[in-house]
């Protein structure tokens, strides 16, 4: 189980340098809005996933008139052995990411992923319920990526074929030869995508139900729906069947690029009946059902970042989710909260292996609990 021991941040968004050491349980990072915490939980995301948790150029985590950043972290990667890796990123303006494991490059970045396994809840997780499917794919595609090497190089090469026919298409007269070919190499992929997806959504949503039935209890049931074209046919029969309407259009209409995974509470979209604070108890239970689930399918504990935990949460669920959050169910956890006295009595009444911090400024000093 991968607990990150110490970080160091510069030029990370509003963080000009910092040098932290964390509690291998709890971490709880206070201060009002916009003096850094998220920035924090994001640069410990950053190293982990390689991209940033919000969509969109990466020159938006310069630090405001810098071109590059950086960042390191020492992770204890197994307490048995006391075995430590450190894990260090470069971001440039115009050039390629750098990554390193103990001073030693990658050959591909991709290689890094599931390497840290992490599990991030934050306000922007609203975009899964509101926005379109692009948000709630994006979601499923990073927690299997962490946990299948396999369907992640599917992905990036799904995702490449489907470029280079999408560029066909726009062609004043594309060659339907080498469009079959496109439609047969994006075939194969798919099927395999569609069953990694399929028996994944399968698993989640009893645990999202559960856990949502424990923020909430004895309220409203949650479910997960995954739509793709791909619970019809197999993609090359739907691809031969949409060409017309691909060379009209000039991209592709069909693929598990468009599927969709649709959320639902009593049987109605969430989207439309559910209230900030359902929504939030659901997206909630939904980060807990992936922590769940990656930890069964690694048998680590990944890292949990709670960004305001309790945002829009009434007291009864903010009282349910903090009980569940304190237990040891949980490895080492990073929360923030504007307010440290919601969060400490519930964690000092659990554990003494804790550590608060309070940031000012894109500055982080430790404080006594």
């Amino acid at each position: 189980m991968p607990l990150l021991e110490k970080i160091i941040i510069q030029d990370f968004r509003n963080i000009t340098l910092q040098e932290l050491e964390f509690s291998p349980n709890i971490n709880c990072i206070s201060g009002g809005n916009g003096e850094g915490k998220t920035n924090l939980l994001e640069a410990i995301w950053y190293l982990s996933m390689t991209k940033s948790t919000f969509a969109g150029s990466e020159k938006f985590c310069f630090r405001h008139g810098c071109s590059s950043f950086s960042i390191s972290g020492l992770y204890l990667m197994d307490p048995q052995t006391q075995k430590r890796s450190r894990f260090s990123i470069q971001v440039g303006a115009g050039s390629e990411k750098k990554l390193r494991r103990d001073d030693k490059a990658y050959e591909r970045i991709s290689d890094h992923i599931g390497t840290l396994p992490i599990v991030m809840v934050s306000p922007s997780d609203y975009s899964l319920v509101s926005e379109s499917g692009d948000e709630r794919r994006r979601f499923v595609n990073s927690v299997l990526s962490q946990m299948d090497a396999v369907y992640l190089a599917d992905m990036q090469q799904y995702n490449r074929l489907l470029n280079q026919r999408n560029t066909l298409l726009k062609t004043e007269n594309p060659d339907e030869g080498l469009l079959e070919t496109f439609d047969l190499r994006l075939d194969s992929l798919a099927g395999r995508i569609w069953e990694c997806r399929h028996r994944f959504v399968s698993e989640l949503e009893p645990l999202v139900q559960d856990f949502y039935s424990r923020i909430c209890p004895g309220k409203e049931s949650v479910k997960i729906d995954y739509r793709s074209c791909l619970g019809e046919d197999r993609l090359e029969n739907l691809l031969k069947r949409s060409r017309q309407k691909d060379l009209m259009l000039r991209f592709t209409t069909e693929g598990i690029h468009r599927d969709d995974f649709i959320f639902t509470m009593d049987s109605s979209p969430i989207r439309r009946c559910g209230s900030q604070g359902q929504q939030k108890s659901f997206l909630v239970a939904l980060k807990f059902a992936q922590y769940s689930l990656m930890e069964q399918r690694a048998g680590v504990k990944p890292i949990l970042l709670l960004d305001d935990l309790l945002d829009k949460l009434d007291m009864e669920r903010a009282s349910h989710l903090l009980d569940m959050v304190s237990s040891p169910k949980f490895g080492q956890i990073f929360i923030s909260d504007p307010d440290r006295t919601r969060t400490a009595a519930a964690i000092d009444a659990c554990t003494t292996e804790r550590s608060y911090f309070k940031a000012e400024g894109g500055v982080f000093t430790k404080i006594d609990g």
